[in-house]
């Protein structure tokens, strides 16, 4: 039978079928996926073929077919594997707090490198705009005008007050979306005003850290009411770039893409070389420094946290 997965646990997915019933099955075996060491080999938004297992109301998932797209990050604590965090999207939306929890600019950087090295369209999505005053709107603005100048979309909302929410539910129509971000930036309370059947458990602030604390423990997949899919994810609180190779990397920042044929040469690093577009344009103002020290830390390998 083939069904699509829309809940993972660990060692469980939850599987829809063709048939319209949900099962619970696990994975045949040592199941691996060739060419990927991953801590989770199956997805929430992957196809997968499954069987019953005798005298059972579980299933066993025997194959995974061949995935359009995938967003995936290093595991922290096995620099080895990798986590996929999804599969099969048609976008991915990164909800934003400027505070209570921030959101540095490197987080959002990694968060769109990786989405651009699997081709999926990103957007961000800043909320809790009931709790910025007027330099915390100047901070918006000028977030906002990082990312729109690249081609990211970016919208404001408020999930407590229900300010923008009618524009986002336009945006996920009859789509497959994922919601990311830190713990804390509120993703559940959007996804509860999105669908409210769901009640999703939201949890507070720690005042101590200034860290959400995680009220998704696994990923999942929400069929919404005006159509589409939303896959809502835990929170994550270090994304470590996966598979991309340093000499890749620039290709996945769009603003370095567009001058990267300008360089003197071919091989450049865009760090110190004579003749580097790129280093031309961040001294000249074109490309935003932040985005350069983004592209610095991911090509030195160092992990960014908050």
């Amino acid at each position: 039978m083939q069904g699509l997965v829309i809940k993972s646990t660990g060692s469980w997915y939850q599987v829809h079928g063709a048939d319209g019933q949900s099962y619970d099955c696990r994975i045949k075996g040592k199941f691996r996926i060739k060419g990927i060491q991953t801590t989770n080999p199956i997805a929430v938004g992957d196809q997968v073929e499954f069987e019953m297992e005798p005298n059972s109301e579980n299933g066993v998932i025997y194959k995974l077919h061949e995935r359009r797209n995938y967003i995936i990050r290093k595991s922290i604590n096995l620099s080895k594997q990798a986590q996929i965090i999804a599969a099969n999207l048609d976008q991915a939306f990164l909800v934003v707090t400027l505070a209570s929890p921030r959101t540095s600019l490197g987080f959002i950087d990694r968060f769109l490198v990786t989405a651009e090295a699997y081709r999926i369209p990103s957007t961000l999505i800043f909320n809790k705009l009931d709790l910025y005053n007027e330099d915390g709107l100047e901070v918006l603005a000028e977030y906002k005008n990082i990312y729109e100048h690249l081609g990211y979309p970016c919208y404001e909302v408020s999930a407590l007050e229900g300010t923008h929410i009618e524009r986002i539910e336009n945006l996920l129509k009859d789509k497959t979306t994922l919601f990311s971000g830190h713990s804390g930036v509120g993703k559940s309370s959007l996804i509860n005003i999105l669908h409210p059947e769901r009640a999703i458990k939201t949890g507070e602030i720690s005042e101590s850290s200034d860290k959400g604390q995680h009220t998704t423990t696994f990923a999942e997949m929400h069929l919404l009411p005006f159509g589409g899919y939303l896959i809502d994810t835990p929170g994550i609180r270090e994304l470590g770039i996966y598979d991309i190779r340093p000499e890749e990397l620039g290709h996945y920042f769009r603003e370095m893409r567009d001058l990267m044929h300008l360089c003197k040469f071919h091989n450049c690093r865009h760090i110190n070389e004579p003749g580097c577009a790129v280093l031309a344009a961040v001294e000249n103002g074109e490309i935003e420094v932040s985005r350069y020290e983004s592209y610095l830390s991911i090509f030195h390998g160092n992990e960014t946290r908050a």
